[in-house]
């Protein structure tokens, strides 16, 4: 969600194995080697309708444009082989916040982008020619502001013996990497993993406590989700975002097991791990001990936010590979939504399809075959994460050149 949600999806597909895109896995599609964006033809755009009925769309596409005119009106966005400028983006968007404001048909937007906007479809993984879509979101636990008998599991703030070496002062060959780990007054070694920090009673001393919670398990989804709220109380909630990692390599219980045969890799989801560790609380210690990775957090008034250093909108904002896709940019997605009955269960699933920005990132969204929706907060939000892993087509919009706003 460098995330802010980064980590997090590394994990935050929180939801898909380390062995394939979803289902508790992670694992990047297979690479495109050609353009990760392909122009289309106007005869092959696709049939633009949007299921949420634009809600949404005019607070995701405000979020872009904050982002956007931080920057140099005059840097360059590729769209595949062709190049935008961030002014350009700037109107591109713009111009479909107007369409939107009249509340057009389908049949008026799709006339009104087909002779405004170019369109470009992602490329998708090498196997498929698809994008495999899954889902995060904001998890919400209960916690309090000093430890009790069940408020015991602590939040913790960035260490103050953490330390971050950019390698690329080095060396050129090292250009974008930083290493994570704590100095002993001679030399840099690992921070700790999990199981050392949760062993440390004395760790609150290295590490400000933001919040004590009452679920274990909870806030270790929340350090795979990478962000969430937490109620402190009837009245009062803190947001909690990702600030830094211990450093260690990010291992996934889901595979874990799967790879023990106590999970059939068909059913692996976000709930059906979170079952299995709330019914066998013998194996918990060293199921979550397996990952040594481990998230430190910040308090921000809003939130969750994304790589854009903005919110990011429930149902809008999409997390995509940062090198393959412009950001902020106007996207549209077409994919499969679960349909929740009345016992919190999925019924069904059903198409998704809608517009979108690209407003994220993530360790392991790779390549032209990959995205991750936001999903929001709540019981819909969370089965959706948990579930989501379904191949369909990405598209992003930029306004023609040459048209007047």
């Amino acid at each position: 969600m460098e995330r802010i949600t980064k980590y997090i999806r590394l994990c935050a597909l929180s939801v898909i194995l380390m062995a394939a895109g979803c289902a508790f896995q992670k694992t990047p599609a297979p690479v495109v080697t050609g353009p990760a964006l392909v122009k289309l033809q106007v005869s092959a755009y696709p049939a633009l309708t949007d299921d949420m009925n634009y809600e949404g769309m005019d607070r995701a596409i405000r979020m872009s444009l904050t982002y956007l005119k931080k920057v140099p009106a005059d840097r360059v966005f590729m769209f595949g082989a062709d190049p935008c400028t961030a002014g350009h983006l700037i109107r591109s968007l713009e111009f479909f916040q107007k369409i939107l404001a009249s509340r057009p048909s389908p049949a008026e937007l799709s006339a009104e982008i087909q002779k405004n906007y170019q369109i470009y479809q992602a490329a998708g993984d090498a196997a498929t020619g698809k994008v495999l879509f899954t889902g995060y979101y904001e998890p919400v636990l209960n916690g309090s502001p000093v430890e009790t008998g069940k408020y015991r599991y602590p939040l913790y703030s960035r260490p103050d013996d953490l330390v971050t070496i950019e390698l690329s002062r080095f060396s050129p060959k090292f250009s974008g990497e930083t290493l994570i780990g704590r100095y002993t007054g001679k030399t840099v070694v690992p921070y700790y993993d999990r199981k050392d920090i949760d062993a440390k009673k004395d760790f609150h001393q290295r590490a400000r406590v933001l919040a004590w919670v009452d679920d274990r398990i909870g806030l270790f989804f929340l350090q795979i989700q990478g962000s969430g709220k937490i109620q402190m109380g009837a009245a009062s909630e803190i947001n909690a975002h990702y600030q830094i990692t211990n450093g260690r390599p990010y291992r996934s219980i889901g595979k874990i097991l799967v790879d023990e045969g106590k999970i059939p890799r068909a059913q692996v989801s976000m709930q059906r791990i979170r079952a299995y560790l709330k019914a066998h609380p013998q194996e918990v210690d060293a199921i979550l001990d397996a990952n040594p990775s481990y998230v430190f957090f910040k308090l921000e008034p809003d939130g969750p936010l994304g790589n854009l250093n903005a919110p990011l909108t429930p149902g809008r904002s999409v997390a995509v590979d940062k090198k393959c896709f412009p950001p902020a940019a106007l996207m549209y997605i077409q994919a499969q939504k679960p349909v929740m009955d009345g016992s919190g269960e999925i019924a069904s699933w059903e198409p998704l399809d809608r517009f979108a920005v690209n407003q994220d990132t993530g360790g392991a969204i790779t390549g032209a075959g990959r995205a991750d929706i936001f999903w929001g907060s709540g019981s819909y939000a969370e089965l959706a994460a948990g579930y989501l892993q379904h191949r369909g087509n990405m598209y992003f919009l930029v306004l023609k050149p040459g048209i007047d706003r």
